[in-house]
């Protein structure tokens, strides 16, 4: 609040202080007008009203004794510049009423400068007006040109200069005729830099002198002045060619005058020619200069080609004067001769299997020293070095020509033809296509509307000579705008220029030449310019899903690509989610639209886009089909087809490898509970073997027995030894209870099978009957044999009770268990070893 009050409080005052300048000045005014007028309170002397930017400023104000403001009080007064205070000079005399200020630097170009007495509010007493700016400069560039068309004038111009003045600067022009000896001066208007003089204040061929003068408050300044002559400042009219017609060979003849307004200059005048062959689009750099000409004398140009048709324009000046513009073209044509030079020649060559001869396709253009010496040329193609023709294949007007060869033929000479003569034969060299790549990375890059840069790199340097870079319009088939540049092998790029047009599509081919062929080409398509297509194909729908839908569409016709097609991209949303993007391949022109929601209106559109712009083609709407009966029986259906055969898949594997799985998950382990070997016999327990996979194996044999003669005394060596012995040398369980691997004549034993247990005899096992019970020795093998063992480490095992033998003897080492049993527990124990039973009822057969 105290912001604003503050702000009023200032405006306030600046108003009331611009009022009193105001009114200042007009009681200023008004007292000069009227000396019987009250004159104001003070008086103000300045310096200079007028003063250069930045300069020092002194002033001062006297106050009348008079003055009302001032009787009976003391006065203080105040300086202000603008709106802006200024303290006064410490030198001022206040009782006196005078106050002096001086402002060290005036950098305003307009500002008042007040003095008022101090109080509240402050009453203005005297003002004063102070301008700054800056001293002219001197104009620059001063031109006289004359108009020799009615009315003849002469018009001078000049620059002012770049420095603002910020001050009313006029400028004259003073020009003076020498031969005369008058003078003449011309004052311009604020802002105007030129003046035409009239007709009559100048002489043409008479030398005058002319400067023009800039003047304002703070000074003046000069141009140098210039001396002409007026006729030789004239810029003339375009001149006329009449007529160019061949004299000789290489010469043109050129009838001229000037415009029918200046017909009466016949004066020497400086004349330059430019000239262009009719297939050309440039004039020569350098025009043919020609001094000392009269318009009543034609000029004559030579060293041109012979048989050419050329457009010649021409321009004029006196002296030193502007050159006239350039007249309109004229052409005509020199004198025929013989074609001379050579042709740049390009062939392509392919086999015809039909009839053994060669296709050939040869191209040829201009050398540089090449001249056809005529408008009308033609070309022939024969197989034999002299004119004629015998052995003429081809015949043309055209830079191209097709034609047959026998295969042995490996070179053909072309002539160019007109009606003066021929030229020299050049001499062409058949060369086969070879099936070797000798350029690879083949680019195109654009580098303006009429050419592009065509890079590639070179495979192979063997035999290679040189590349042949080829290039033709594709919207047209016309052979003859095939175009071809041959470099050597060391180069990889070239730069295409002046026949390309932009936004049409161009197929650039470079091939490498070798010594004996033509290797395979790369071929691009470019462009060197590209823009959006023209046109956006219309999206069709070729198949609908309930989650899916295929869109397709035509392809761009190749006249409205206006580019390489870069990518397409299919934009579709629905009411309810957002716009989602497709991204198609160019070449497939076709996208399939995935996560789409079922029974749902979606909106689609194109867009295709080139390396130079984009276009979106025309929105499209669809909808997804529903999810109907017969497609959920379908997929119940086909789900329950591959679970069948999965389940089928599986059953088969297992059958086929149901053994191997039986043994691997349940291995076979031998039942000593169901054992039969008391039924079994020698013959039945030969090893065998399988005959094959399909037929049912053998039984393999884990255990076995072995019978051992124990002699009368055993001792415990004798017992581990024998025992040990046993273990390696022991009989299949197949063999006869009375075997023995002692026994000479013992064949066969399984050598996989488990020792089951050994039996010793104490007397020899072919002895009648044994004088005491045999011994039972437990093998050492960790198999688990009986139902009722859970571990697999040894025990002690109690021999069979006997009248003859006792019961405490143990075998298989110490036992703390060993004792004697009752009737009841050793018929228990018999049925825990049914192999030992087994041997127990042979013997009680065998008593």
């Amino acid at each position: 609040m105290h912001f604003i009050l503050a702000s009023l409080t200032g405006f306030i005052i600046m108003i009331s202080t611009w009022v009193s300048v105001i009114f200042m000045l007009l009681a200023l005014v008004n007292g000069a007008r009227n000396e019987d007028d009250v004159e104001p309170c003070a008086k103000i002397q300045a310096s200079s009203s007028v003063v250069p930017l930045g300069s020092t400023v002194t002033a001062t104000c006297v106050i009348r004794e008079d003055c009302p403001l001032a009787i009976g009080r003391a006065v203080h007064i105040e300086w202000h510049l603008s709106s802006r205070f200024l303290p006064s000079s410490p030198g001022a005399n206040e009782s006196s009423r005078v106050s002096q200020v001086v402002i060290p630097s005036f950098n305003h170009t307009r500002a008042f400068l007040t003095c008022s007495v101090r109080g509240s509010p402050a009453q203005v007493v005297g003002g004063v007006q102070i301008r700054a700016g800056y001293p002219p400069e001197a104009p620059q560039n001063l031109t006289c040109q004359t108009n020799l068309t009615k009315p003849n004038t002469l018009t001078c111009s000049w620059d002012p200069g770049q420095l603002e003045t910020h001050l009313v600067t006029k400028y004259t022009l003073h020009t003076e005729i020498w031969d005369l000896n008058q003078n003449y001066t011309y004052e311009l208007l604020p802002g105007v830099h030129q003046y035409i003089i009239p007709r009559s204040d100048f002489v043409l061929f008479s030398d005058m002198e002319v400067y023009v003068k800039a003047l304002n408050e703070l000074g003046e300044a000069s141009t140098a002045p210039i001396i002409l002559e007026p006729v030789s400042a004239a810029k003339f009219d375009t001149p006329i060619i009449l007529q160019a017609a061949p004299t000789k060979y290489g010469c043109l003849k050129l009838s001229w005058s000037l415009s029918q307004h200046q017909a009466w200059m016949l004066e020497v005048l400086n004349l330059e020619v430019r000239l262009k062959t009719a297939d050309s689009s440039q004039w020569t750099e350098q025009p043919i200069p020609m001094s000392r000409v009269r318009t009543s004398r034609p000029v004559n140009l030579c060293r041109l080609l012979h048989g050419t048709r050329y457009a010649a324009q021409i321009r004029v000046r006196y002296k030193q004067s502007p050159w006239s513009d350039w007249s309109s073209s004229h052409s005509g044509v020199t004198l025929e001769s013989a074609p001379t030079g050579r042709l740049d020649s390009w062939t392509k060559v392919s086999g015809d299997h039909m009839n053994g001869k060669l296709n050939v396709h040869l191209f040829w253009k201009p050398s540089k020293q090449f001249h056809p010496n005529s408008q009308n040329v033609s070309y022939t193609v024969s197989v034999q070095r002299l004119p004629g023709e015998k052995g003429k294949v081809c015949s043309t007007a055209r830079n191209y020509c097709t034609f047959k060869i026998p295969r042995k033929v490996r070179k053909v000479f072309l002539r160019a033809v007109n009606a003066a003569g021929k030229s020299p034969p050049t001499e062409v060299r058949i060369y086969l296509p070879k099936a070797v790549a000798g350029i690879s990375d083949a680019a195109v890059v654009p580098r303006d509307d009429r050419s592009v840069l065509v890079q590639w790199r070179s495979l192979v340097s063997s035999g290679l000579t040189g590349f042949v870079v080829e290039w033709r319009p594709l919207l047209i088939t016309d052979l003859s705008l095939t175009q071809f540049e041959i470099t050597d092998r060391n180069q990889t790029s070239l730069v295409i220029t002046g026949s390309f047009e932009p936004y049409k599509p161009y197929g650039i081919s470079v091939y490498p030449r070798f010594k004996d062929g033509i290797g395979l080409p790369q071929t691009v398509n470019a462009y060197s310019r590209q823009k959006a297509p023209s046109m956006v194909p219309k999206i069709k729908i070729k198949k609908t899903w309930q989650s899916q839908i295929e869109l397709i569409w035509e392809e761009i016709p190749l006249d409205q690509r206006n580019g390489i097609i870069k990518n397409y991209k299919v934009f579709f949303w629905n009411e309810k989610g957002p716009i989602n993007v497709a991204h198609a391949n160019p070449t497939e022109r076709r996208v399939v639209l995935t996560d789409l929601d079922s029974v749902s209106l979606y909106e689609a559109f194109m867009m295709v886009s080139t390396f130079g712009g984009s276009r979106n083609g025309s929105t499209i709407n669809f909808e997804t089909e529903p999810l109907d009966a017969v497609s959920v029986l379908m997929i119940v259906i086909g789900s329950l087809i591959g679970l069948l055969l999965f389940i089928f898949v599986i059953l088969m594997t297992c059958f086929s490898y149901q053994k191997r799985l039986k043994v691997r998950f349940w291995p076979a382990v031998p039942d000593p509970a169901n054992s039969s070997i008391k039924r079994w016999t020698s013959e039945s327990t030969q090893d065998s073997f399988l005959a094959s996979d399909n037929e049912e194996p053998n039984l393999v044999y884990l255990s076995h027995l072995s019978l051992m003669d124990l002699p009368a005394k055993i001792s415990k060596e004798d017992h581990d030894d024998l025992w040990l012995n046993s273990s390696e040398d022991t009989s299949d369980l197949g063999e006869s209870i009375c075997g023995s691997p002692f026994i000479p004549g013992y064949s066969g034993s399984n050598s996989d099978s488990v020792p089951y247990a050994t039996v010793i005899f104490s007397g020899p096992c072919s002895s009648p009957t044994p004088k005491g019970p045999p011994v039972y020795l437990r093998s050492e093998s960790t198999q688990p044999l009986l139902e009722s063992e859970e571990t697999f480490s040894p025990k002690c095992y109690q021999n069979m009770a006997t009248d003859r033998r006792p019961t405490e003897q143990c075998f298989f080492g110490p036992d703390h268990d060993c004792g004697t049993k009752e009737g009841k527990e050793l018929e228990i124990m018999w049925d825990d070893f049914p192999f030992l039973r087994a041997l127990a009822m042979n013997e009680t057969e065998n008593d």
